[in-house]
């Protein structure tokens, strides 16, 4: 029986970078992949809409409150 594949390689944000590095075979993946079930039928569909806020974003690292010491947090 094969070794099962450390779940943390599968995760799609860092496979690409696994397998180009050699700590994931390419064939192993596929197979995890293509054995994946389909749930699409179980998915619900969510409205959405963006409102960009009328106050722009702070640029920078966070203030802290006057009085407020930092490092004793």
């Amino acid at each position: 029986m094969a070794e099962a594949i450390d779940p943390k390689l599968l995760d799609k944000r860092v496979a690409q970078r696994y397998l180009r590095k050699g700590r994931l075979d390419e064939k192993e993946f596929q197979k995890h992949i293509q054995a994946l079930p389909d749930l699409a039928d179980q998915a619900l569909e969510i409205d959405s809409t963006f409102e960009p806020s009328a106050a722009p974003r702070p640029q920078g690292p966070t203030s802290v409150e006057p009085g407020i010491d930092a490092s004793e947090e």
